[in-house]
């Protein structure tokens, strides 16, 4: 599964007009929300992704029946099936959105057999506020072996207060909650784009959730939830990363369906640095004309609306290349600077202060060298860097860019890129 490479020339100028897949980010938790339901659940606009294949095996082990047309980006999954509420460690391991089967489990079922999580190594990422909210809602917790043994009796809804507005905890919380008698608050909620996906096709199941500025979630519980038809958001993540290639060969791209509206912080910072961004609509499309000369700015990634941390590591590579110095501080994930020395193989110069903090002093250019990837969004940074970077980059830890993006490569060989997968 590991192996193989990515081969990438250097490629000027990234031109045209390309496409975005469904948010991986968003895809996962929803398949997972499937489980609160007994009926057919019918997603479209799923990417292939080789995570999304991961929770499709995932909750073909708890009983459910799949069908995917990779065609028509349309999955069927059919929960009346469901007849185990067991997940092996094997699967678990695999990726961390994983857990999120938990809470659905948990409100239909009342009970879960989960292993921990894995994915990719970016930090502790610990579970605790997952397990301590199931707790206060009743959820009894042992481990026995490798698992998790959590059961309700029943679940209790609460108001929980959220140190930190983790992403993973809002979702499995308000998952458990929808099915929960009484009302749930969650305070300091997550509410990146990929929460409100969530949230929109629960509403369609028939969940009772409302949000409050700033970041409150008041969850009514429910007796029952319908299957539903729901197509999946465009990945901005992967429009970030699409931007920031044609960037940094000096291109000129247009993603139509690039849902601008929610990526203000990224956009404003790659205007700073000289390019030139025309937005199509008042809700979707943009175009990105690369500046000769582009400047370094410095950035702070953070929860949504902040900068993405999953677009840390390409716009590093653009920082790379920019004149003068930025400084990068990275405040979601003590492991999310690892790129930097692979990065410095091709020439980049970075110094870093701690697990968490990146000086990047701009370069004439990059060279091509043999870099691994050491998780998702580190792929496609390192791919972007050789697509800048003078001579050959050869890049192994495929797999990672498998997970995260759906033949990216041939998008951006579309647009004129020089690039070869060999697996």
């Amino acid at each position: 599964m590991n192996g193989g490479c990515i081969v990438v020339e250097q490629s000027v100028g990234l031109q045209g007009e390309v496409a975005l897949e469904g948010a991986k980010n968003a895809v996962l938790v929803i398949m997972a929300s499937s489980v609160l339901a007994s009926g057919v659940t019918i997603l479209t606009n799923v990417p292939a992704l080789a995570d999304v294949f991961q929770m499709k095996q995932l909750l073909e082990q708890l009983g459910a029946v799949i069908t995917f047309d990779q065609a028509t980006k349309t999955m069927e999954i059919n929960t009346t099936t469901l007849n185990d509420c067991v997940v092996s460690p094997e699967l678990m391991r695999k990726m961390r959105a994983s857990i999120l089967v938990a809470g659905p489990l948990l409100a239909r079922f009342g009970r879960a057999r989960v292993a921990l999580p894995g994915g990719c190594l970016l930090g502790a990422r610990p579970i605790d506020l997952h397990l301590r909210a199931f707790a206060r809602m009743g959820v009894a917790i042992e481990v026995v072996g490798e698992y998790l043994h959590m059961n309700a009796h029943p679940l209790c809804a609460q108001t929980f207060v959220l140190e930190y507005p983790s992403v993973g905890a809002t979702e499995n919380m308000m998952m458990a909650a929808v099915l929960t008698q009484g009302v749930t608050r969650i305070i300091n909620a997550a509410v990146e784009p990929e929460v409100l996906d969530l949230i929109a096709i629960l509403r369609k199941m028939g969940a009772r959730i409302e949000i409050e500025v700033p970041g409150t979630l008041v969850i009514e519980g429910v007796s029952v939830l319908s299957a539903v038809e729901y197509e999946i958001i465009p990945d901005r993540l992967e429009a970030g990363t699409l931007l920031i290639a044609a960037a940094v060969t000096n291109g000129h791209i247009s993603i139509p369906d690039c849902p601008h509206t929610v990526m203000d912080v990224f956009l404003e910072r790659l205007t700073e640095m000289g390019h030139e961004i025309t937005l199509h609509s008042a809700n979707k499309g943009v175009t990105l004309k690369a500046t000769d000369v582009p400047r370094a700015v410095s950035f702070r990634t953070g929860p949504y609306p902040g900068f993405p941390t999953d677009l840390q590591a390409p716009m590093m590579v653009a920082q790379c290349l920019a004149l003068g110095t930025s400084v990068i501080y990275e405040t979601v994930f003590e492991n999310r600077l690892v790129h930097t020395r692979e990065l410095q193989k091709m020439g980049a110069q970075i110094v870093q202060d701690g697990s968490l903090i990146a000086t990047v002093k701009g370069v004439d250019c990059l060279y091509g060298a043999s870099v691994i990837a050491p998780d998702i969004r580190a792929s496609a940074a390192l791919v972007i860097a050789g697509l800048a970077a003078q001579g050959q980059t050869i890049m192994t830890g495929i797999h990672h860019f498998r997970r995260g993006y759906t033949r990216l490569e041939d998008k951006l060989c579309a647009l004129g890129a020089r690039i070869k997968v060999q697996e």
